[in-house]
């Protein structure tokens, strides 16, 4: 599907300096052609329903049981000795916990949903429920690159990066991959967002979203010191000393990706003050969305979307904030609290302008968490792979859906378990894309997301 670079594009930088427009003009003209390592648009393999894909990532993993599958039978065993489970936990885990959330059914398909998403909940008919998914392990690290990259062990692709890949940027003056994470990293820092072996123009691009003042926000894309004709100057001899030192190291992608970085530097100094300059917005936006890190967040989200920005990642925070292994109660309603209204208003917003439609959201964790409570007190979850839910909405999503179901208690997988992989190919499909032909060879190999599993689910595609 993808070719190598244009080979006739340094010809048409020769031809130009011949014709005499010199280096400044030459270093300008450069930077406005084509992003000759792959971030042009790119044709989908077929009919896309999605443009863009909104991954609301609540690292630490949510309590499926506490927020979208509502098991009363939790209730009827709360504290009760069940006997020895056949499925085996992390930590040491007793009795069954009762959800201290209450659920109520909502809109015309009647999905349950917690207390803790009541305004989100308002778009329930959106919504698809995937209440079966599974992963491989139950710890942070090797399911954060499940989820991420579709491998907990080895070195791969992020989703975000074959995507871009797959589909290019709309937006050339704005990365096609953004990772926005307040406070800091999550586990396993910048694994969760690395190109590995694409190019690195596919990486995604990390901000910390706890700043709202854009030179703290994006740093090092503006100089103090000298002007854009100058800074045009620059970046042609650094340019050139690349191309020069890239012909004596021709296996050294990453010498392409540092001179497409500082090119991307360059464009976004204007492009992106203006993008994530959230003044530019009505107050009623503004208190739809409240003046919060996470409502601060989504805003720009937004903002990106009609931007053309292909793939971005929403996290709740540095580390593993939904990892709430005590005080579960008071951690989970103090998290939801903050992600309940501007879920709510990020749909709303999409709706009214006309990108509902177009923008696929992904929403969840990297797995769930037990029903049966970590010892040695009934207030906090243990990790939980065998079974938990994540929800789609937009981008070609049939809303008012629930795919799969757990046990009574909760704990596994046993309507139409869905693996990580399956989730991939579905994403990969409402974009225009198969999975199994959106590969890349390295080391001898053609590899995909997907590795050599998938399928897509049916069930929510409207």
């Amino acid at each position: 599907m993808h070719s190598n670079p244009d080979p006739m594009s340094l010809d048409r930088r020769t031809l130009l300096k011949k014709v005499g427009l010199g280096l400044p003009a030459l270093g300008l003209v450069s930077l406005m052609e084509e992003d000759a390592a792959g971030q042009a648009k790119q044709r989908p393999h077929f009919q896309a329903r999605a443009k863009h894909v909104v991954h609301l990532f609540m690292n630490g993993g949510p309590s499926q049981v506490d927020t979208f599958d509502p098991k009363p039978e939790l209730a009827k065993w709360h504290g009760k000795d069940i006997g020895s489970l056949s499925l085996r936990t992390e930590r040491r885990t007793g009795a069954p916990m009762q959800s201290p959330f209450q659920f109520r059914r909502h809109g015309e398909s009647g999905i349950a949903v917690s207390e803790l998403f009541t305004q989100t909940a308002q778009h329930i008919d959106d919504i698809a429920v995937i209440r079966s998914m599974y992963a491989e392990v139950p710890n942070h690290e090797p399911s954060l690159m499940l989820m991420n990259c579709g491998d907990t062990q080895l070195p791969r692709p992020s989703m975000g990066s074959w995507i871009t890949y797959g589909l290019g940027s709309e937006n050339r003056n704005l990365p096609g991959f953004i990772a926005m994470c307040p406070g800091g990293y999550p586990i396993v820092s910048t694994r969760n967002w690395r190109s590995s072996f694409l190019p690195g123009a596919y990486q995604g691009t990390y901000l910390n979203t706890q700043h709202s003042d854009i030179d703290k926000l994006i740093e090092n894309i503006k100089s103090k010191a000298t002007g854009t004709t100058q800074q045009a100057r620059q970046l042609q001899l650094f340019r050139q000393l690349n191309r020069h030192h890239q012909q004596k190291h021709s296996n050294a992608p990453e010498l392409e990706s540092r001179i497409r970085s500082f090119e991307m530097a360059f464009r976004m100094q204007t492009e992106a003050a203006e993008a994530f300059d959230l003044s530019r917005e009505t107050k009623g936006t503004l208190e739809m969305y409240g003046d919060t890190t996470i409502g601060r967040q989504l805003l720009l989200t937004r903002r990106l979307i009609e931007r053309g920005v292909r793939f971005i990642q929403a996290w709740s925070g540095a580390g593993q904030p939904w990892d709430n292994h005590s005080g579960l109660e008071a951690e989970h309603r103090k998290l939801a609290g903050q992600w309940d209204g501007p879920i709510a208003a990020f749909i709303s917003d999409l709706k009214q302008r006309g990108l509902f439609d177009e923008t696929l959201i992904l929403w969840g964790g990297e797995f769930g968490r037990t029903p049966v409570a970590e010892l040695p007190a009934l207030n906090g979850r243990d990790h939980n792979h065998y079974g938990f839910s994540v929800w789609l909405a937009g981008g070609g999503v049939r809303g008012g859906t629930v795919h799969g179901a757990t046990d009574d208690l909760g704990f596994r997988a046993i309507e139409n378990p869905t693996s990580v992989h399956d989730l991939h190919a579905t994403i990969l499909h409402l974009l225009g894309l198969d999975h199994k032909r959106l590969t890349y060879r390295f080391a001898g190999r053609d590899f995909r997301l997907t590795d050599v599993h998938g399928e897509v689910i049916q069930s929510v595609l409207g």
